[in-house]
């Protein structure tokens, strides 16, 4: 059954972390939803992809959505520091919908203060952010904790991480 997936992404995504992953949902025939701030505008990934926003996150519900993916690099960063976000993201953890975070995308589950007891990974340079959130980091090509959350660490984990969010999203 098609499920439909909310991206939370805005500039300076790590490209492959978006791309892959949304090719990978939609070739299993799940929509994909891209939310910023403001629907209708273009941002663009750190190596140039550009990325059409579909809605502004004051126009969705975590309702209306069975996943959530978070992509790297610096989109979590900036995303983090509005409110908004962080409440999409800790509601999305509170229902127990899939959620799926790469690279640098835990950092907005940190802000969330979603981590505490959850086994996941991450890119290196967050690990001591995602230990002090209450998380237990473990450094491998991907976690999934609870039927519910899958992590990766990098760009190389890739096809590890589509993997495993696929199993949860055809569950």
């Amino acid at each position: 059954m098609a499920k439909k997936i909310a991206v939370l992404v805005t500039d300076l995504v790590e490209d492959p972390e978006y791309t892959e992953p949304v090719k990978a949902y939609q070739e299993a025939g799940h929509q994909i939803v891209n939310i910023e701030r403001e629907a209708g505008k273009t941002v663009k990934g750190k190596h140039g992809t550009e990325i059409k926003i579909d809605k502004g996150i004051d126009e969705v519900s975590v309702d209306d959505f069975d996943a959530l993916l978070i992509p790297g690099g610096f989109s979590p960063d900036q995303l983090r520091v509005d409110d908004r976000f962080v409440h999409f993201v800790k509601q999305f953890m509170d229902a127990k919908k899939p959620v799926f975070a790469i690279c640098h995308g835990p950092q907005l589950l940190i802000t969330a203060k979603a981590l505490e007891g959850r086994s996941a990974t991450g890119y290196k340079s967050i690990q001591v952010d995602m230990e002090y959130a209450g998380a237990n980091f473990r450094d491998e090509e991907v976690v999934v904790c609870q039927n519910q959350l899958v992590t990766s660490r990098t760009p190389d984990d890739i096809p590890a991480f589509n993997r495993e969010s696929l199993k949860l999203l055809n569950a």
